[in-house]
C-alpha cells in the first residue's frame, strides 16, 4: 500500500466555480486545494466568514463536483452524494411532526441498503437509535416531540440522526454555534468519546478557535475568499482531552496563534505554513 492509498479523506489541486461563467472569468469560491487526511483523523476547518469552508463540505461530500482537480473518499474518486458520510449544521432541522427517535431513524428510512431492510430490521434499527439517545444523554426523551427539547437536546438528536447509518464520516458545519457555552462544551465531550470509540473520520467546520482545539487532530485555516488552506496546524495535546486542558497555557497559546492568522488572513493570503 502506498502513502496515497492510507488516505481517507485526499483532494488533489482542487478548485471550485460555481458556475460556467464564473469559470469563465477565473472566479473560484476555493482553489488549489490540497488536504490529505488520515483514516480516523478529526479536521477542523477555520476562517473567516465567506472564505469558502461550507463550500470545501459540499465537495467532500459529493453534493459540489470540483471544476478542477481530484477527489478521492475512501480511496474512491467522488463522483456523486456520498452514502458513508452523515452530516450536521447549526440548526437541527429536526422533522416536528415525528418523535426524537423517529427523527433519527429517518436516514435508515432513506439511504440503501437500509431503506430496503427498513420494514424487516424495524426492530433492531430502533434498538441502535434509542442506544445512540442513551449514549449522548437523551435516555428518557427518545418519544418526546421536538418542541418538547432544549435546542442543547436537538443539537444530541441531530448528531444521532447523522451516525445512525454508522457512516465512515462525520461532516459538521458549525453544529454547536448556536448554543450556550456550557452546552457548547457538553457536547464537545460527548462528539469526543464517540470519536474515540467509533474511529469514524470527522470534518468539522467551526468560527470556534477553542473547540477547534479541543477537539481537532489537526486544525486547517483558510484564506478569505477563494479559500485556500493557508495554514496547517497539528494538535499534539494528549488524548483524552478533559476541558481542564482549555484553561492551560499550552491551548491558550495554539488558540492565540490560530486567531493571529486569521487577522493576517483579513489583510492578505499567504503561503502554506506546516
Amino acid at each position: 500500500m502506498t502513502a496515497a492509498d492510507s488516505y481517507f479523506v485526499d483532494f488533489r489541486d482542487v478548485w471550485l466555480a460555481y458556475n460556467d461563467e464564473l469559470l469563465a472569468q477565473n472566479h473560484f469560491a476555493v482553489e488549489a486545494i490540497d488536504l490529505q487526511v488520515r483514516q480516523g483523523e478529526f479536521i477542523a476547518i477555520v476562517g473567516p466568514s465567506g472564505c469558502g469552508k461550507s463550500t470545501f463540505m459540499k465537495l467532500a461530500t459529493g453534493l459540489k463536483m470540483p471544476s478542477m482537480g481530484k477527489i478521492l473518499i475512501d480511496r474512491q474518486p467522488v463522483t456523486g452524494p456520498l452514502k458513508i458520510s452523515g452530516m450536521a449544521f447549526q440548526a437541527p432541522s429536526l422533522l416536528p411532526w415525528r418523535t426524537t427517535v423517529d427523527n433519527v431513524l429517518l436516514p435508515l428510512e432513506i439511504v440503501e441498503p437500509h431503506r430496503s431492510n427498513f420494514k424487516a430490521k424495524r426492530k433492531e434499527y430502533e434498538a441502535r437509535a434509542r442506544a445512540l439517545l442513551q449514549k449522548v444523554g437523551l435516555g428518557g426523551y427518545e418519544d418526546k416531540f421536538p418542541w418538547q427539547l432544549s435546542g442543547g437536546m436537538q443539537q444530541r438528536a441531530s448528531i444521532c440522526r447523522a451516525l445512525i447509518h454508522e457512516p465512515k464520516m462525520l461532516l459538521l458545519d458549525e453544529p454547536f454555534g448556536a448554543l450556550d457555552a456550557f452546552t457548547r462544551e457538553e457536547l464537545w465531550c460527548i462528539l469526543r468519546d464517540l470519536q474515540a470509540e467509533q474511529k469514524f473520520n470527522v470534518i468539522l467546520v467551526t468560527h470556534d478557535l477553542r473547540e477547534s482545539v479541543f477537539l481537532a487532530d489537526t486544525v486547517y485555516v483558510m484564506s478569505k475568499s477563494p479559500g485556500r488552506f493557508v495554514v496547517r496546524r497539528d494538535i499534539e495535546l494528549p488524548r483524552p482531552r478533559d476541558l481542564e486542558i482549555t484553561y492551560t497555557k499550552e491551548f491558550t497559546d495554539i488558540v492565540h496563534e490560530l486567531r493571529g492568522h486569521i487577522g493576517a488572513m483579513r489583510k492578505a493570503g499567504a503561503p502554506i505554513q506546516q
